[in-house]
């Protein structure tokens, strides 16, 4: 019996991963066309870049986290697709760096997986 329960945890962080990255991708290619478009300051690129992840988890854990665990599951989904995207963009970059930059995204990731999650629990409850 508890397989099952833990399939349907594990089973719920992988689709709100998924969900997550492909949100991410999808977010940052159309951000790359206006970008291509327009003329903006670096500062703008790097405030929207964490925009954009900022409200691809909370949609992540929006969509995908429901009953109990809320923040457990927030705070994996958070940390995991920040970490898969971040290495999919260095890769598509071309080069892997781990430094302060990344720690701080998987921290940023982290509060607001976790936050995210808490606020989901609570609103499908009602």
């Amino acid at each position: 019996m508890e397989n099952v329960k833990d399939s349907g945890f594990i089973n719920g962080i992988i689709k709100g991963v998924a969900t997550v990255v492909i949100i991410t991708l999808v977010s940052v290619l159309i951000f790359a066309g206006v970008v291509k478009l327009a003329t903006l300051n670096s500062s703008v690129i790097k405030a929207v870049n964490q925009f954009i992840k900022i409200v691809s988890i909370f949609l992540g854990c929006s969509f995908t986290i429901k009953a109990s665990k809320g923040l457990v599951k927030g705070v994996l989904v958070g940390a995991v697709s920040t970490i898969i995207t971040y290495l999919l963009f260095a890769l598509i970059g071309g080069g892997v760096t781990f430094g302060l930059n990344f720690i701080l995204d998987v921290v940023l990731g982290l509060i607001v997986g976790g936050i995210s999650g808490v606020i989901a629990v609570n609103f499908k409850k009602n």
